[in-house]
């Protein structure tokens, strides 16, 4: 028996508590056991109508881009700088293999 303080095991997943799993009931009243039957729930997690779960959708998306960090100016302007010129390093190092096979290939190939 080796459990971590602060686990998250459950029934299913091999925790010996509690080991038959149907007797514990979740806040909402039900038994895991019907909830794993798929039973119809109500009230809160109810299934909602479309347009309450798209209004969800995007007040969830607003919620997380207001957690980003975003760059100042200045960073941005450093990294865009950064990519650019890595970019034209990589193709001028593709266009001179692209240039030294080329001539390889007229040399062998006449």
């Amino acid at each position: 028996m080796t459990e971590t303080t602060g686990s998250t095991a459950t029934p299913e997943s091999g925790n010996p508590e509690g080991a038959d799993g149907a007797a514990e009931t979740t806040p909402g009243g039900e038994s895991r056991r019907d909830r794993k039957r798929g039973e119809k729930k109500s009230g809160k997690r109810a299934k909602k109508g479309v347009f309450a779960r798209l209004a969800l959708f995007y007040r969830q998306i607003i919620a997380e881009l207001r957690k980003v960090v975003w760059p100042s100016r200045n960073e941005l302007v450093n990294y865009t700088t950064v990519v650019v010129v890595f970019v034209v390093v990589v193709m001028a190092f593709v266009a001179g293999l692209d240039y030294g096979f080329s001539k390889l290939s007229l040399w062998i190939f006449g």
